[in-house]
């Protein structure tokens, strides 16, 4: 995986993170294990020329393998089924994609999307509860209560200390009686005493993902909890979650000084693109998210019309299929697909700089606006990933950590925060002892400017392509991360097919491609960086101009910026 996230380690098997070093890996993710999640995927096209245009032979034969096993149904409430027959044990595997996540998130409701992941396994109506009709009725009391505390507590102006005690001890005894005929962890229990294994789920700011696996004798009963968990939701202990998230995102983000230069540097890059949020949220949002806020972004967001579910395993589709659409087609209509995020980000028009001073490790941290996934160039990106960042050999590893031994790490990467919307080409490294963030941006800039200059060697360009031949092929092997891309490509261009020209997009790379994308995208212009520095110590300006873009003779000076919530 890669930087920049804020939850459960996502366990995609995108070919753009598998190559971060485990070290880089480590430091990033402590801080936002969710948020980046990029996916690696070819131009679109359209459907019917999937398999006439593929070139690449091995893609051609398991496209044919798999289209024999494979079937789609759009369910009349909308809800998309991807099924695909795998014997190889007794066993099955699924991956749920609703297509929503908190770039979704409504105007001061930071961190609602990933509030699910949460509840996720809290149960249903039917499940996790002692008595529904009377636990129904407690919360609706108890988000009375909540309600008119939250009133009380937001006044700038009048604000009245002793209604506001008498409020919160009303919310606090609504809670405890709501939370009387809770079961705790029931829905976890049932699934896992009938052997489902990877019980998890995920947000980022692009979807959300649920996922396990399970013996194929226990597919109906998935089916049951799974349709029943989307369409009966229940918020249980949502307050007691959301109090869970906000620990989160202290110890993530506020108390993490990796976590205060991401969430700074993302404020930076984005001015208008909902990217510019962290997905756990801002704390003084946090405090004030509701229940009711949550029930009103599941019917919006939950809805059939807006999820993908594929499952992969020992079954034969003739049979799976309508016993899936009895459960899946049973979840009421939510009505047509909502619209995605119609912002668009305006062009930057001059380097950006974020500055923070704190007693932390040195950190140094530069990214550059690129398009969304369904750019041709998309297959280029990820070369210039992997020849900047793939293990010992790559150029960021042999010039500043071996040769000049001036960073104990460095990394390029690519869609980052998200790649549904346009996202970032990044660039991470931690000086050695004794180093600076000067020396790591102007040494980066350096191996920037020989992309731009000179062509990629034969052995560069073979060995990217050689690498991402393999790592496709293999993450069709096994059925999690099968349902993964099933789900995702069919989401992402309606019809999984799209996956296998993925091979075709990546053979398809030139060098002229390289140089043609780092001149077009790392300009200074395009760029935004952000680093932690030590007290007094000397900042990435006081490097001299590598004359890596046109530009002014220095980066520009930018004030100090603090971290913390908004």
């Amino acid at each position: 995986m890669a930087p920049f996230q804020s939850g459960v380690l996502p366990h995609r098997s995108s070919r753009s993170h598998a190559r971060l070093s485990s070290r880089t890996r480590r430091i990033l993710l402590a801080a936002f294990p969710i948020l980046f999640v990029a996916l690696s995927a070819p131009a679109q096209s359209t459907p019917a020329a999937v398999a006439a245009t593929l070139k690449d032979p091995d893609a051609a034969r398991a496209l044919a393998d798999f289209q024999s096993r494979t079937v789609v149904k759009v369910l009349p409430n909308g809800l998309t089924l991807v099924l695909c027959e795998r014997t190889d044990a007794p066993v099955f595997s699924y991956t749920t994609i609703v297509d929503a996540g908190d770039a979704n998130d409504p105007g001061q409701q930071s961190g609602l999307a990933h509030m699910f992941e949460h509840l996720a396994f809290k149960g249903t109506e039917d499940i996790g509860t002692r008595d529904y009709p009377a636990e129904k009725v407690a919360l609706a009391r108890l988000e009375v209560a909540y309600a008119a505390y939250d009133a009380e507590q937001v006044k700038r102006v009048d604000r009245d200390p002793a209604k506001l005690q008498q409020l919160k001890a009303a919310y606090e005894a609504a809670e405890k009686d709501a939370n009387q005929y809770v079961i705790p962890n029931e829905f976890t229990e049932i699934a896992e005493a009938n052997g489902a294994s990877g019980l998890n789920a995920q947000t980022s700011l692009d979807d959300t993902r649920y996922f396990w696996s399970m013996p194929e004798n226990r597919l109906e009963l998935w089916a049951y909890l799974e349709s029943d968990r989307i369409a009966h939701p229940v918020p249980r202990q949502f307050y007691r979650e959301r109090s869970v998230v906000e620990e989160e995102r202290r110890m993530r983000v506020d108390s993490s000084p990796v976590g205060r230069l991401i969430e700074n540097f993302l404020e930076a890059a984005y001015s208008a693109h909902p990217y510019h949020r962290p997905n756990v949220g801002y704390q003084s949002e946090l405090d004030h998210i509701t229940a009711t806020e949550a029930a009103a972004f599941h019917a919006r967001y939950y809805a059939p019309s807006n999820i993908t579910v594929a499952v992969v395993g020992d079954f034969k589709n003739t049979d799976a299929l309508p016993m899936l659409e009895r459960y899946f087609g049973a979840i009421p209509d939510g009505g047509p697909k909502p619209q995605g995020v119609i912002t668009v980000e305006p062009p930057q028009a001059g380097e950006r700089a974020v500055h923070l001073q704190m007693a932390s490790q040195p950190m140094y941290l530069e990214g550059y606006h690129r398009p969304d996934y369904r750019s041709p160039d998309d297959s280029v990106y990820d070369a210039l990933q992997d020849i900047f960042s793939n293990g010992r050999t790559s150029r960021l590893y042999r010039s500043l950590v071996r040769d000049q031994r001036i960073s104990a790490e460095a990394e390029g990467f690519t869609g980052f925060p998200g790649d549904k919307y346009a996202g970032l080409f990044g660039f991470f490294a931690v000086p050695a002892p004794g180093h600076t963030n000067a020396e790591l941006r102007t040494a980066i800039h350096k191996e920037i400017d020989r992309l731009k200059t000179t062509d990629v060697t034969d052995a560069e360009l073979a060995m990217f392509k050689t690498r991402a031949r393999a790592s496709l092929l293999r993450g069709l092997d096994e059925n999690q991360g099968l349902a993964e891309q099933l789900a995702t490509y069919q989401l992402r261009y309606g019809d999984w097919k799209q996956l296998f020209l993925e091979l075709d997009r990546v053979n398809q790379v030139s060098k002229a491609d390289i140089r043609r994308v780092a001149n077009t995208v790392f300009t200074t212009a395009n760029r935004t960086y952000a680093q932690i520095d030590a007290p007094d110590a000397p900042s990435a300006t006081a490097a001299p101009n590598t004359g890596n873009e046109p530009g002014p003779s220095g980066p520009p000076s930018a004030a100090p910026a603090t971290g913390g919530a908004r």
